[in-house]
């Protein structure tokens, strides 16, 4: 009997081979399965990425809307400030100026009262020389003796009249008007001179000399006058300092008459002065030039400043109170 050798032990035998090449076909399997639906993966990754950034987008238009209605409510407000600002200021402007009319206003009625009192001081007699050409019995109607209370005592008379743009515009016809009157109220007198305020002569051929005063004479001043309109600078200075400069006289007694309605520039104090010193005292210790004046209130009707019109009236009260006379201020240019 023949003997048989044991069979040995394989460890790798089909079996285990079986089992290995099954792992790896399962691994590469899964990777199989992975790789197809990678792509699926991705694109719900991607499809989720592009919801978000849509989402983003609807986000950012949002608040960029709401950033632009911010921005015109700020734009809005900004205006509005603007114009309350704007408002404001006008307000502080008309209140500035209502000011300025208070201060004028009350300076103005300073002015008239003190007019008033000096008017109803004013009680001039007629001069010898009047005396022997009305008669010493003469006494003037309270109606021919003043213009608003301006005493009427002078020989002689000298008109300076403003001949500027505003009074030949808004003023002219009652200039016309109170030199009549004037002339009215002085029956007769030993001379009339007519300048203007810069001290033109109206008549070239009495030019520092006096008009012989007669009806003839008197017509033709009137006349001359409706037309008369040399150039002015608005300021009576150079045309009171000339009249007295040439026609005052220890022996004579003169009235000026200044029709104006502006004094802009120079200084009141050095043409009060500058009249004090030309303007002496005679014996008796009374100045022998009067200065009366008559204020047109153009400046104060058409001007939007009226700053100087209130010097013209406040160099006028001053000059008037100085010089033995009278300033009248009318109320209207008409």
């Amino acid at each position: 009997m023949k003997r048989t050798r044991p069979r040995s032990l394989e460890i790798f035998n089909i079996s285990f081979l079986d089992v290995i090449s099954c792992g790896f076909g399962a691994i590469i399997l899964l990777l199989v399965i992975v790789k197809i639906s990678e792509p699926l993966v991705f694109a719900q990754h991607e499809a989720g990425l592009n919801q978000r950034l849509q989402r983003a987008q609807e986000l950012y238009q949002a608040r960029q809307s709401e950033l632009l209605g911010l921005e015109q409510a700020l734009a809005t407000e900004q205006s509005r400030l603007s114009s309350s600002g704007e408002k404001l200021a006008q307000a502080q402007r008309e209140l500035r100026k209502l000011e300025r009319q208070h201060a004028e206003l009350r300076l103005e009625q300073r002015s008239q009262t003190a007019i008033e009192e000096q008017l109803a001081q004013a009680r001039q007699q007629l001069s010898e020389e009047q005396k022997r050409l009305l008669g010493a019995r003469y006494r003037r109607a309270m109606s021919d003796a003043v213009i608003g209370g301006v005493p009427v005592d002078s020989e002689y008379i000298i008109f300076i009249i403003d001949t500027s743009g505003s009074m030949q515009k808004y003023a002219w016809p009652l200039v016309q008007q109170k030199v009549s009157e004037v002339l009215e109220i002085y029956p007769r007198v030993k001379g009339i001179q007519v300048l203007n305020d810069m001290g033109e002569y109206m008549f070239s051929q009495y030019k520092g000399r006096w008009i012989t005063d007669t009806p003839a004479r008197r017509r033709a001043i009137l006349k001359r006058l409706a037309g008369w309109s040399p150039f002015s600078n608005s300021s009576p200075v150079e045309g009171i300092e000339a009249a007295i400069r040439r026609f005052y006289a220890p022996d004579r007694k003169i009235s000026l008459y200044i029709f104006g309605d502006d004094f802009s520039r120079g200084s009141i104090e050095q043409v009060v002065d500058t009249v004090d010193r030309l303007n002496r005292s005679g014996d008796s210790g009374e100045r022998r030039v009067r200065i009366h004046a008559v204020g047109f209130p153009v400046i104060f009707q058409h001007a939007p400043d009226r700053s100087s019109g209130v010097r013209f009236a406040a160099l006028m009260r001053r000059l008037a109170e100085s010089n033995n006379g009278s300033f009248v201020g009318l109320n209207s240019s008409r």
